[in-house]
């Protein structure tokens, strides 16, 4: 575990550049082990200078009882996860996005997948819920977020130290119009937790893609490796550019990915190729 630096201690950051940090983990069904992990990799992020930080989808708890999140669920605003955040955030002064911690969801026995973000000084900013609930089967291999987690229904933007930012969560990744309607964003955060199954055919391309429909940068935060349970997640953390161009990425275990986000990079891209000026249909 790398041991928190100051801010004064930090890798200065270039004039007019933000430095943004992706987690990854592969987290298991101990919640404090889990915590910990994350804990030591934020502090890693904030020694590298970084002002914005996200963690990955499930972040607290991958376990193969799915009713587990459903016992672990928080209301809004109170509960050690959110005190976890909001305290991890104020503690190294970054921008925290928690992607995801279970929610109370209007059903008893479901949940909202909800990504929390909390600025510099430990204060809650911004809140999504995942509105795309995944469902796979192939085989022996099914998943079906449906079964416990409630979907949310509004897109989510909010202003921070990298500009206006828009939220999405791992399986919103294949519904473009989601982004679309985020407006003209700096930067989309997509925590995630892609199986690999699905990750090794269409994560890259689809997150290169995203990026350069709306020509902005795209960090996505993923778990990453084998789980207690057996459950194989794709990884692939990475940071992609307005231009589509992978800036940085990991491809499986717990680690950071960081890189600087410029304005200036995103100004040029729209400049040379119009193309959100060119729209024609809503």
């Amino acid at each position: 575990m790398t041991t928190p630096q100051s801010a004064s201690l930090a890798p200065a950051v270039p004039a007019g550049l933000t430095r943004i940090a992706a987690i990854q983990t592969v987290s298991g069904p101990d919640v404090e082990r889990n915590l910990e992990t994350v804990a030591g990799l934020v502090a890693e992020a904030a020694a590298g200078g970084a002002q914005l930080v996200a963690l990955p989808e499930y972040f607290p708890l991958i376990t193969a009882d799915e009713q587990a999140k459903v016992r672990l669920r928080e209301a809004e605003g109170s509960g050690p996860l959110q005190a976890f955040l909001a305290e991890t955030a104020r503690r190294h002064g970054v921008w925290l996005i928690g992607g995801t911690v279970p929610l109370v969801a209007d059903a008893e026995d479901k949940v909202r997948n909800s990504t929390l973000v909390f600025d510099g000084e430990g204060r809650r900013v911004a809140r999504y819920d995942k509105i795309h609930l995944f469902g796979f089967q192939r085989g022996s291999e099914r998943y079906d977020e449906g079964a416990t987690i409630e979907p949310g229904g509004s897109v989510t933007c909010f202003d921070s130290p990298a500009g206006r930012c828009g939220l999405s969560v791992c399986y919103d990744l294949r519904f473009p119009e989601l982004f679309r309607a985020m407006g003209a964003v700096n930067l989309i955060v997509l925590p995630a937790a892609f199986t690999h199954t699905t990750g090794r055919a269409h994560w890259d391309v689809l997150l290169r893609a995203r990026a350069i429909e709306n020509q902005c940068y795209l960090m996505a935060p993923a778990q990453g490796g084998r789980h207690p349970s057996g459950r194989v997640t794709w990884g692939h953390t990475m940071i992609v550019d307005p231009w589509g161009e992978i800036l940085a990425c990991r491809e499986e275990g717990p680690g950071v990915v960081m890189a600087d986000l410029d304005p200036a990079r995103i100004a040029a891209v729209r400049e040379s190729l119009p193309a959100l000026r060119h729209r024609r249909l809503a």
